[in-house]
């Protein structure tokens, strides 16, 4: 290599002197961004919804600690009936309708019934004519007593012959016949008249008893006979029921028959009316069990009458170990025992308000089966936090995984 090229080459010291710094710089850009995504990471955490689970603050009934035995079945009412006439016609007239209340032997329907009234009053004017007829034979009879007395004086003096005193007797004899005769016919002609009268009273159709009409099955103009066999006929015209018979046919199981005794405590619960329980007492029970269902029907009357109770509505009955007085009667505000925590020395629940968990203190009572009575606190219907965890604090953000009733 030539001299002068030698005289070019140059150690750059700058170089060496910059290489380590670059490296320093690099990891500290490395240990910025760890850190800042582990600041991150954790502010996620501490911000992020904590996923719960909810339950609701229920209304609880003392008497669940008493139950023994749960069935369920309808209300019925003991005293029912299809309303029907014996006669056959066309309806006339209907004076009811669905919910109205009638008294027993009150008119509610009428067939047509002109022909049978012409039958009653035929029937009455011959009761009259024979009461005439007796009035006219009673009239003879007299006459006929008085011939008779004189013709048994003249006889006496020998002034009349025996065949003429005879007549006057024989006159005498038939005129008391008759009387009895124009009796016998007033007799049947007052039987004629009641049967005529029954006759119309058979059109009438009455209530058998106070109740309330359930159904109205025929109309004005309806064919209406007792065994319905003609086309487009009907048998009844009304449903009608006693509302102060109702009571409860429950189904209970052939093996817990045993639980079930005459006069037993019962609390009764409507599906219709499901803030209210009714009490209720065993009445009888039905001595045949259902082949198919394996179970005997046990009737339950109602303690409690109301008139929101309405036959056919589906009842819960709940067999109680004793009767219940009134304060064990009333509802209860319940929580679950694991939905309630101590914060700071505080028993509380979580709330759910928008979706954030607020702590709310809580004063409890006793236990009512797997919850607790609360006396102060949320009211029911209100969403708490199903058993929350330790980190969960007042004013945390949540996320409902999945809402339970």
């Amino acid at each position: 290599m030539p001299e002068n090229d030698l005289s070019k080459l140059r150690i750059e010291r700058d170089g060496v002197r910059a290489g380590p710094r670059r490296r320093r710089r690099a990891l500290f850009v490395w240990v910025l961004v760890v850190f800042l995504l582990a600041a991150g990471a954790f502010y996620w955490r501490r911000t992020a919804p904590v996923e719960v689970e909810l339950h609701t603050i229920a209304t609880a009934y003392p008497s669940q600690a008493y139950t023994i035995l749960n069935a369920t079945g309808y209300v019925v009412a003991q005293r029912k009936a299809a309303v029907a006439s014996k006669a056959t016609g066309r309806l006339e007239w209907l004076g009811v309708r669905e919910g109205s209340t009638v008294r027993e032997g009150e008119v509610i329907a009428r067939l047509e019934n002109r022909d049978v009234t012409a039958k009653l009053e035929q029937a009455e004017a011959n009761v009259k004519l024979a009461q005439a007829n007796l009035v006219q034979a009673e009239a003879e009879l007299r006459e006929a007593e008085r011939a008779f007395n004189r013709s048994r004086d003249l006889l006496e003096r020998k002034f009349v012959s025996q065949a003429a005193h005879d007549t006057a007797v024989s006159r005498h004899d038939k005129a008391k016949a008759a009387i009895n005769g124009q009796r016998a016919s007033i007799a049947v002609a007052q039987a004629n008249s009641r049967a005529a009268q029954v006759e119309v009273e058979q059109t009438l159709i009455r209530a058998p008893f106070d109740g309330v009409v359930l159904t109205k099955n025929a109309n004005v103009g309806d064919v209406i006979t007792p065994f319905s066999s003609a086309l487009g006929s009907q048998a009844a015209v009304v449903t009608m029921a006693d509302m102060s018979t109702l009571e409860v046919e429950a189904d209970v199981a052939e093996s817990s028959v045993g639980k079930v005794e005459l006069e037993q405590a019962c609390e009764v619960q409507l599906d219709a009316l499901p803030e209210s329980r009714f009490r209720g007492v065993v009445s009888r029970m039905v001595p045949t069990v259902d082949r198919a269902k394996a179970t005997v029907t046990v009737k339950i009357r109602f303690v409690d009458k109301d008139p929101r109770i309405l036959p056919e509505m589906s009842a819960k009955v709940s067999f109680l170990s004793q009767a219940l007085p009134a304060d064990l009667r009333a509802p209860r505000t319940v929580v679950q025992i694991k939905d309630v925590v101590e914060r700071d020395g505080h028993r509380v629940v979580f709330v759910l308000e928008g979706n954030r968990a607020v702590a709310t203190p809580i004063e409890t009572g006793g236990k009512l089966g797997e919850a607790l009575e609360l006396l102060k606190g949320p009211k029911p219907g209100a969403k708490v936090i199903a058993s929350p965890p330790p980190a969960l604090r007042d004013g945390a953000r949540v996320a409902v995984r999945d809402a339970k009733g």
